[in-house]
């Protein structure tokens, strides 16, 4: 419905030259101002060029990070036959979230975010091409992939806390959803894309070509970062040690109820729910006898659920239900993991697992967005960096529990035993806390 204001030609000036808005001048000083449509609330963040940069430059490089994550976890499966080692390869690549990643945050506050994830990229790009060129030499052994994604993870550490803190500096707060919307909206186009390419290159041209595309793959966010430009970057003035700094962020989420709730919900969702996918290799082999190519269509699928599911956050525009759609997504992924669990049959467990990753996403974005409005400029980095290390720090954990219920117990009842803990925590929530979904 079209809305009538009264605006001076300067204030008139000012809202046409803003395209978040389209509208129509009469002669009689009088705007009507049409409300964007779904389509330009969808893409709204775009409109800014460092976060169009940003956009395309991570879409880029995810889509090599989703090839390797495939085919490294398919590799090792065929070296050691042992889902097992799965968890081992998940645990390497989390454990120094609980080594570095608070300090990461830390950093975050202290240093320009863009320059931390130009050495960030430079570093992984080196991890992945070394990578490839042991599997080209015929050489990986499974003790060297822990190794690698151990060295990853440390890299990550330091990586994701400056990455999840930096959107803020690439649009205004008030598009600031919208923006972690479409950044889920890249992650998740990748994730659709990539292990699908991945399983197809795998069996075509052998796993070496996943690391090696990987590599490569950062040189589109390398050049993106250079090409920004950011606001000078103003230090804080620094009367206190890095532990007591740590310590302040980490007071801040356990003394604030909310924030602190949606930590623990999320990071319960990371050890008991979101570890399954670590079983997929297995999973694609052992229950629906296929091979490579299964793999990435299961990694895919989940892509794909997640990609509709971020679209459609996106899409909300600003949006007043957040409570309400987080608590929605906590309830549906149990469920769903339920229903993933007792089915043996490919086309049905791709449908699943596209509910798994629509439900997933409704869970970890609005928790990052609510998170990331709460908070206050000055804690961001840290708090950002308690979110990220509760979401890769316990990944980990839930990676080798996955991986050792499944070796003694079989994938299904390992996949059943992590719906039911998280079901368990959705509702404690739901019953102990109702003004989590009463949020804004």
């Amino acid at each position: 419905m079209k809305k009538v204001i009264f605006l001076s030609n300067m204030e008139q000036k000012d809202l046409f030259e803003d395209d978040k808005f389209t509208g129509l001048e009469n002669t009689d000083n009088t705007v009507i101002i049409e409300p964007p449509s779904r389509l330009r609330r969808t893409f709204t963040a775009l409109r800014y060029r460092n976060y169009r940069l940003w956009f395309w430059g991570q879409m880029t490089s995810l889509l090599g990070t989703w090839m390797q994550i495939t085919a490294q976890g398919f590799l090792i499966y065929e070296l050691t036959h042992s889902p097992v080692f799965l968890g081992y390869v998940g645990f390497a690549a989390g454990i120094p979230s609980w080594l570095f990643m608070l300090y990461g945050g830390v950093i975050a506050d202290r240093f320009p975010k863009r320059d931390i994830l130009l050495i960030t990229q430079v570093v992984m790009m080196v991890l992945a091409a070394i990578l490839a060129v042991f599997t080209f030499l015929n050489i990986i052994q499974p003790w060297e992939i822990v190794v690698l994604a151990f060295l990853l993870g440390i890299t990550n550490a330091f990586d994701a806390p400056s990455r999840q803190a930096f959107v803020n500096e690439l649009v205004d707060r008030e598009d600031l959803t919208n923006a972690i919307a479409l950044n889920s909206t890249m992650f998740n186009t990748a994730t659709a894309t990539g292990p699908a390419i991945a399983g197809i290159t795998y069996a075509l041209f052998g796993p070496a070509w996943c690391f090696t595309i990987n590599a490569v793959s950062f040189i589109g966010i390398i050049i993106a970062l250079r090409k920004m430009k950011m606001k000078e970057f103003v230090p804080r003035k620094r009367n206190r040690s890095t532990f007591e700094e740590l310590k302040e962020g980490v007071h801040y989420v356990f003394t604030h109820p909310v924030i602190r709730t949606i930590v623990i919900l999320v990071g319960i969702i990371s050890v008991f729910g979101l570890s399954f996918a670590t079983l997929l290799p297995a999973w694609a082999v052992k229950i629906l006898g296929g091979d490579a190519t299964t793999n990435g269509f299961l990694q895919s699928a989940r892509g794909v659920g997640a990609l509709s599911s971020a679209l459609f956050i996106a899409s909300l525009g600003r949006f007043k239900f957040k409570g309400k759609l987080l608590t929605i997504g906590s309830f549906g992924f149990p469920a769903l993991l339920v229903v993933f669990s007792f089915i043996h049959w490919l086309p049905f467990s791709l449908l699943a697992l596209i509910g798994l990753g629509a439900s997933l996403i409704l869970v970890f974005n609005i928790a990052n967005a609510l998170i990331q409005t709460l908070v206050t400029d000055d804690l961001r980095g840290r708090v950002m960096g308690v979110y990220t290390f509760t979401f890769f720090g316990f990944m980990p954990i839930g990676s080798l529990i996955m991986g050792t219920l499944a070796e003694h117990f079989g994938e299904p009842t390992a996949v059943i035993t992590g719906a039911i803990v998280t079901l368990s925590v959705a509702i404690s929530i739901f019953i102990f806390m109702p003004s989590i979904r009463k949020l804004h």
